[in-house]
């Protein structure tokens, strides 16, 4: 221990310094060190997934380039369905013209060569609703009956819609059409609408799709409760396949509506085409020399042939995901 000159040691001089109260409180706080901010927490990186996948440049920029490649050709129809023959033919394609003429071009158009593309717009829509929605109703009962019951030569029709699957529409056109002209049937509306109701690739869709969506255990506890099978698929499986019957109808409308070679071939008589073979018809007179130019008229036409399209897809897309789950619950 240590001893200062005055006799006090220098333990109880500090001890006696620190009990000591400071005479300036500002200045002791002043002294007082600032706590120390708490570390920001560390954030961590997620790690990417299938779901939530690490950005890619260059997969951005080439799906830009498709979506350009896509609305092009349809921003080009707008813009020119608002023009007359005229602008059309001296303006910028990609720019209107002097005049806004939309209206006018749509009530021309619907009343050129004696209403002809509103004959033409009745033909497709009954081409549609009988052909599109037969093929949509046999595929939605055929899938489901190969998909839950079990019968001799299953396999065999398996294979047989494997192979009309990979079998292109133009290579029996030829076929189909000796076979309706032996019958008969040639020059008239079931020339297009009976081949429209074979749908293979509808049927291997639905078979799939009925074999994923509708659990056996839920027909085996309907059957239990005493339900016929008719009542099995209306009440329990038919809502399960909702959105498997609404991609079906969908793919099964526009290739009804976009069919082009089946009436080429099949459909001799004007007021029997469907508005592709109309929309042709219209264009191969304006190409012939000495023919009315009717260009505006055959674009403008296009763009009352594409609104329906897309205007059944919207109002239909909402069932895609809907119906997943309706019809498990026993009520």
């Amino acid at each position: 221990m240590i001893t200062n000159p005055t006799g006090t040691s220098s333990d109880t001089v500090e001890r006696s310094t620190r009990s000591r109260p400071d005479p300036d409180p500002a200045a002791a706080v002043a002294r007082t060190p600032a706590p120390a901010p708490p570390a920001p927490p560390r954030r961590r990186k997620r790690p990417h997934t299938p779901l939530d996948p690490r950005p890619s440049i260059p997969l951005t920029l080439v799906t830009g380039l498709v979506l350009v490649y896509t609305l092009l050709p349809l921003v080009w129809l707008l813009i020119n369905a608002t023009k007359d023959q005229g602008d059309l033919l001296d303006s910028f394609g990609l720019w209107f013209g002097r005049d806004f003429n939309l209206w006018d071009n749509i009530s021309r158009t619907l009343t050129y060569d004696d209403g002809a593309f509103v004959r033409w717009t009745l033909n497709t829509f009954l081409y549609v609703a009988a052909g599109a929605g037969g093929a949509t109703l046999l595929a939605v009962l055929g899938g489901y009956a190969l998909a839950v019951y079990e019968f001799p030569g299953r396999r065999a029709v398996f294979a047989v819609v494997i192979g009309a699957v990979a079998v292109p529409g133009t290579a029996l056109a030829v076929p189909t059409f000796l076979m309706f002209s032996g019958m008969g049937l040639a020059n008239t509306p079931w020339a297009v609408i009976i081949p429209s109701l074979v749908s293979p690739f509808g049927l291997y869709l639905m078979w799939v799709f009925t074999a994923e969506a509708v659990p056996t255990e839920l027909l085996e506890a309907a059957r239990i409760d005493g339900a016929g099978e008719l009542r099995i698929f209306f009440r329990v499986a038919l809502p399960l396949l909702m959105p498997g019957t609404v991609t079906v109808l969908l793919f099964a409308m526009v290739a009804t509506w976009n069919n082009y070679f089946l009436p080429l071939i099949m459909i001799k008589d004007p007021d029997w085409y469907p508005l592709t073979l109309g929309l042709n018809a219209w264009s191969a007179q304006a190409r012939t020399a000495g023919g009315e130019p009717v260009f505006d008229l055959i674009i403008t036409g296009s763009v009352l042939t594409i609104a329906p399209v897309v205007l059944i897809f919207l109002l239909l897309q909402r069932y895609w995901q809907s119906g997943l789950a309706a019809g498990s619950v026993k009520e």
